[in-house]
């Protein structure tokens, strides 16, 4: 984090007015999803790949079962 603890984070906002604590606060919980969002993405980008590859099975849950008895 280029330097910058949590501790130190959180004295530079405390520092802060309380209309700029909310401001910071509103920009990091819209960050935060987004970074949600791109991980979500990447996920379904990646089990559509192994989808295509044929790296996944399809089935019900008794296919399930018989696949981990072997």
């Amino acid at each position: 984090m280029n330097g910058i603890t949590v501790n130190k984070a959180i004295e530079v906002f405390n520092k802060l007015s309380l209309e700029d604590e909310e401001f910071v606060v509103n920009i990091a919980e819209k960050q935060l999803i987004e970074k949600k969002r791109k991980l979500i993405r990447q996920r379904l980008d990646e089990a559509r790949y192994n989808l295509k590859k044929g790296f996944v099975k399809k089935g019900t849950l008794k296919d399930l079962y018989k696949d981990l008895e072997k």
